[in-house]
C-alpha cells in the first residue's frame, strides 16, 4: 500500500511540475510540500465527490493555502474528478485553472482562497452549520504555517474551540519557510501546539511526508469529542526534487527546461 500511495505521489508531482513549467508560474514548492497530504486525504479518507447526485452530509475540503491549488488541481485530476488534459491549460490566461483556488473552476474546489488567512472561518462556518442541521460531515482545511501569522486564523481557531467544532480538522502545512525567509525569523509561531491546545483544540503532530502514518492520523478524527482537531505536519518545500527541497526560491521559481528534465528523471515512478 504505501508503494500505491507513493506512486501516485510522484505521479502528482510529475503533473506539478509540468505545469509550472509550461505556465511559467510559481508556488511550485509550496505546491510540493503538501501533495502526500493531499494524497492521504483524497485516497484514503475523504468520501466525496461520487458520480450519483451529490450528498449534503458529503465531507469537505477547503485549501485555504490558495497559492498552492496546483497540487489540489493535480491529485483531483488523478482521482478521475477532471480529465487531465485540463491541466495542460493551468495558470493561462482565458482558461478553467487560474492560479489560485477559485470557487467552480472544477468540480471538488468550493471555496476561493488565497487572501491568506480566510480559510478556516469559511471552514468554521461551515462546521458549524453542519452541526446546526444534524449532518455528519467533516471539514477539512488545509492551511500554510506563515498563514499562521495572520490574525484571523486565531479568531477562527477560538470561535471553533468556543462551539465545540469536533466536525473540523485542520491541517498545517508546517514546511517552515514562507514568502520572504524562514518562518522562524520572519514572525516566529512557536509554541504552535500550545498555542493551539490554548483555543481549546486536540493536537496531533506527524511527518507530513508519511502517507501511511497521515491517513491513520486523519481517520482518527475527531481525537477528542467536542473538540476541534489541528494536525501539524512536518513538511518540507519543494519535497520529491533535491535541487528545490527546502528551498526559498522556490516559492517563486518556475523550472527551466533543464530543471524540468532533471525533476521529471528524479520523480520517476518504480
Amino acid at each position: 500500500m504505501n508503494t500505491y500511495y507513493k506512486n501516485i505521489a510522484a505521479q502528482i508531482r510529475k503533473d506539478i511540475v509540468m505545469m509550472h513549467a509550461k505556465a511559467n508560474s510559481s508556488h511550485i514548492g509550496s505546491a510540493f510540500s503538501c501533495v502526500d497530504l493531499l494524497v492521504a486525504l483524497y485516497f484514503d479518507v475523504i468520501k466525496t465527490h461520487s458520480k450519483n447526485k451529490k450528498r449534503v452530509d458529503e465531507d469537505k475540503f477547503i485549501l485555504s493555502k490558495g497559492h498552492a491549488v496546483s497540487a489540489l488541481y493535480a491529485t483531483l485530476a488523478q482521482k478521475g474528478v477532471f480529465s487531465k488534459n485540463l491541466l495542460k491549460r493551468y495558470c493561462i490566461n482565458g482558461t478553467r485553472l487560474p492560479g489560485h483556488a477559485t470557487r467552480n473552476a472544477v468540480k471538488g474546489l468550493d471555496v476561493s482562497t488565497g487572501s491568506l488567512g480566510h480559510g478556516l472561518s469559511v471552514g468554521a462556518g461551515m462546521a458549524l452549520a453542519a452541526k446546526h442541521d444534524k449532518l455528519k460531515k467533516r471539514i477539512f482545511v488545509l492551511i500554510s504555517d506563515g498563514e499562521c501569522n495572520e490574525g484571523s486564523i486565531w479568531e477562527a481557531a477560538m470561535f471553533a474551540g468556543h462551539h465545540k467544532l469536533d466536525n473540523l480538522v485542520v491541517i498545517i502545512d508546517y514546511n517552515k519557510l514562507q514568502a520572504f525567509g524562514r518562518v522562524s525569523d520572519v514572525l516566529d509561531i512557536e509554541p504552535l501546539a500550545d498555542k493551539w491546545k490554548a483555543f481549546g483544540w486536540q493536537v496531533k503532530e506527524v511527518d507530513g511526508h508519511n502517507i501511511k502514518s497521515l491517513t491513520k492520523c486523519f481517520n482518527a478524527v475527531p481525537f477528542k469529542k467536542g473538540r476541534p482537531s489541528v494536525v501539524i505536519s512536518h513538511t518540507i518545500k519543494g519535497k520529491g526534487v533535491s535541487f528545490m527541497q527546502d528551498r526559498l526560491e522556490w516559492h517563486y521559481k518556475s523550472p527551466n527546461s533543464d530543471q524540468l528534465a532533471l525533476a521529471m528523471k528524479e520523480l520517476g515512478i518504480k
